[in-house]
C-alpha cells in the first residue's frame, strides 16, 4: 500500500508543481513538504484537508481507504 507521503509527492508531480510551489499554496514552510514526501512526518489534519482540497481528491484517498477512483478498501 502506498503511504501518505508518496501520494502526496505523486500527486504534486502530475499537477507539475515543485515542493516550494506546493508549500505556498498550503501555506507551509518549503521544509516540510519534503518532510511529508519522504514519511518522516505526517501532515496534522487540517493539511490532509487542504492537500485533498489542492489536488481535488478526497481525505480517505490520501490515508489509505479508498482507491483513486472512489471504492473504499475496507
Amino acid at each position: 500500500m502506498e503511504k501518505l507521503g508518496e501520494k502526496i509527492k505523486q500527486l504534486r508531480m502530475d499537477k507539475n508543481l515543485s515542493q516550494p510551489q506546493l508549500a505556498k499554496k498550503l501555506g507551509v514552510s518549503n521544509g516540510i513538504i519534503s518532510i511529508w514526501e519522504n514519511n518522516i512526518n505526517e501532515p496534522k489534519a487540517s493539511h490532509i484537508k487542504n492537500i485533498a482540497l489542492c489536488f481535488d481528491v478526497t481525505t480517505d484517498y490520501l490515508l489509505g481507504l479508498e482507491d483513486e477512483t472512489g471504492s473504499k478498501l475496507f
